[in-house]
């Protein structure tokens, strides 16, 4: 099945007389042009753009015929000259900036102060220290240091399960823990 892309891809290279200078060319566009537009529709989001992308990429490469030693990698070279192109295009996009008399932006809330967190850091920390040492080297590695329970059990040489129960533990205590109690 041929797309129109490849037969307007024909239509002008015979306009050009360019059937009688290069057939391979042409007959190359027709064996090859779906599968290259194929290649053109998954650099753009619009099938027109894939189109005229095709189109430039083998203007390119019937430029370039006479310099092209090996034909069976044509393929490759005009998926070069189609990813090119499309580089080339998206580099020139222009962007339009209009003066307007709203910003576009929504307002967005400042970022709340970080000092005002960092009696809830001193009051959990110190009830962290509390913790029997054991319990407090688990969670500090899993929830300081985000290692996961299996990573958490290897550095400290005992199984998952004990690192479950012992971070369980640890937890009860923290949420009994007084010092915590006008955080919550």
């Amino acid at each position: 099945m041929t797309t129109p892309v490849c037969t307007g891809a024909s239509r002008a290279v015979a306009a050009s007389a360019g059937h009688r200078r290069y057939p391979s060319f042409s007959s190359y566009v027709r064996a090859r042009g779906p599968v290259l537009l194929r290649t053109a529709r998954s650099l753009t989001a619009n099938p027109s753009d894939a189109e005229d992308l095709l189109q430039t990429a083998l203007t390119k490469t019937y430029v370039a015929w006479e310099r092209i030693e090996d034909h069976r990698a044509l393929d490759g070279y005009v998926r070069r000259a189609l990813v090119n192109t499309r580089t080339s295009q998206w580099r020139k996009r222009k962007v339009d900036e209009f003066a307007c008399e709203e910003l576009p932006e929504k307002e967005v809330a400042p970022a709340p102060d970080p000092a005002e967190h960092q009696p809830l850091h001193d009051a959990m920390w110190r009830a962290v220290l509390k913790l029997p040492d054991r319990q407090r080297a688990m969670v500090v590695l899993r929830y300081y240091e985000d290692l996961s329970e299996a990573q958490t059990a290897e550095v400290l040489g005992v199984s998952v399960g004990t690192v479950k129960s012992a971070v369980s533990r640890a937890l009860r205590k923290l949420r009994e823990d007084p010092g915590l109690a006008p955080v919550r």
